[in-house]
């Protein structure tokens, strides 16, 4: 007769250890060795975390406040930059011909103290 590798059912032996409540407390400790505890946090811990991220938001607010604030103020400078760029270069080229004309006056000076000198010798 050939026996088999598998105990049928009805030679399956029953333990003591083996009875519901013992099988619970062994599903119970497996899955506390599986499960990560969870975290615990008190009212007051809360309440903490929950004012620091308020402030956090208000802190985030008050900034993007400013740097819309600073990048209008950066739009408007480059305008008035952008409006001040003809006048300053009329300005260069209205120096430039008085520079030009500076130069002929004292030439022309020069010319007229040559001619004093000469009539005094």
């Amino acid at each position: 007769m050939t026996e088999s590798l598998w105990p049928s059912e009805a030679a399956v032996e029953t333990r003591p250890e083996d009875s519901e409540a013992n099988v619970e407390e062994n599903v119970a400790g497996e899955e506390a060795v599986q499960e990560p505890r969870a975290l615990t946090v008190t009212v007051n811990d809360f309440a903490g975390l929950e004012e620091r991220v308020m402030r956090a938001v208000t802190l985030v607010k008050q900034e993007r406040q400013a740097r819309a604030a600073a990048e209008e103020r950066a739009e408007r400078a480059e305008s008035a930059l952008g409006e001040q760029v003809p006048r300053i270069e009329q300005m260069q080229s209205e120096l430039t011909a008085l520079r030009a004309e500076r130069d002929q006056v004292k030439t022309r000076v020069e010319r007229l103290l040559q001619q004093l000198d000469a009539l005094e010798l």
